[in-house]
């Protein structure tokens, strides 16, 4: 899935003697790789934390600089700017790939996404979707996902295109928490930790997650910066390689990666501890890109009006950094 665009989209096929190398998921000792995070506490993307404290990056053979923005374009701006190497975010940032950003996705980290869900005032009367009809639902900005995600739910119930009023009410916690109170809104489009934690605090509480209406659609996605991919293909191996170790390790270490999540996301490990349970399903085993969510990626694109025509997907992502 090579291709040619501006900035150097895919680079030169590796080199043959690297090809040969034994061992070709470990990167020269050292390797330093700044790692853009396009949100600090989104759970598809807090493995890489997770993986650099306990070891697994510099196993093998990386040493990673962790950068934390606050959305996609910020990391994509930055990545285009050449000031980071790898950038952890969402299927969506695909879009701008096909805009010429300098990178290429590497690895589909996690298909569903449990970690965005509905929340709504605590003492709401709101307990199922069908209830959600007619209502003010609140959403990050214009264009996001979460604003695809309430249109989404507008056409999954077949309820119309105004069968929701949708309010942009970006995604800080204190301004969903004002907007519950002043009644702005009846319900909100956030990441499922910050309900959990409302609940303990009875200011909110999680109706459901929105994979009760959406299924995958590349919620978690690895993006290494084409220059990366030319000049250190064997890095980029290297560092899908410990994220695969690191996501399985989480899988079967529930107390540690909880503990972890806590440190990073400032929530207690209660909280988190009903956010792993919610989530863990979500990764993928092997970083492959599945149909699903390509379709499900293209469709947004063309829903949110991102791109001028449909891209073709093929030519946004490669599967060839993957554990063989």
């Amino acid at each position: 899935m090579m291709r040619n665009r501006l900035g150097g989209s895919f680079a030169a096929a590796l080199a043959v003697t690297l090809g040969s190398l034994a061992l070709p998921s470990i990167a020269s000792a050292a390797t330093t790789l700044i790692v853009g995070k396009a949100a600090p506490n989104a759970d598809p993307i807090i493995p890489v934390n997770v993986g650099e404290q306990l070891g697994i990056f510099k196993k093998h053979g990386l040493d990673l600089k962790i950068v934390d923005f606050t959305g996609g374009s910020k990391m994509a701006t930055a990545m285009a700017a050449g000031s980071i190497d790898i950038g952890d975010g969402a299927g969506t940032e695909m879009a701008l790939v096909a805009k010429g950003v300098p990178m290429t996705a590497v690895c589909e980290s996690a298909g569903p996404i449990p970690f965005i869900g509905i929340g709504v005032p605590y003492d709401s009367p709101i307990h199922t979707i069908e209830q959600l009809k007619g209502t003010k639902i609140g959403f990050s900005s214009a264009g996001s996902l979460t604003d695809w995600l309430t249109k989404e739910l507008e056409r999954k119930e077949g309820w119309g295109p105004q069968g929701v009023t949708g309010v942009a009410l970006g995604n800080g916690a204190s301004n969903i928490i004002s907007a519950f109170r002043a009644h702005l809104v009846d319900a909100d489009i956030g990441v499922t930790s910050l309900f959990l934690a409302m609940d303990e605090k009875k200011t909110g509480r999680l109706l459901f997650p929105v994979t009760k209406y959406e299924g995958n659609l590349a919620a978690g996605t690895v993006y290494a910066s084409d220059k990366l991919i030319k000049e250190n293909p064997a890095a980029v191996r290297a560092f899908v390689a410990g994220w695969i170790e690191t996501v399985n390790y989480m899988r079967m270490h529930k107390a540690q990666t909880v503990k972890i999540e806590s440190g990073i996301t400032g929530f207690p490990e209660s909280v988190m501890g009903k956010d792993y349970d919610l989530t863990i399903g979500m990764f993928t085993k092997d970083c492959r890109f599945d149909a699903e969510s390509l379709a499900t990626l293209k469709r947004s694109f063309a829903d949110l009006k991102l791109l001028p025509t449909t891209p073709d997907m093929s030519k946004l992502y490669t599967e060839r950094f993957i554990p063989k």
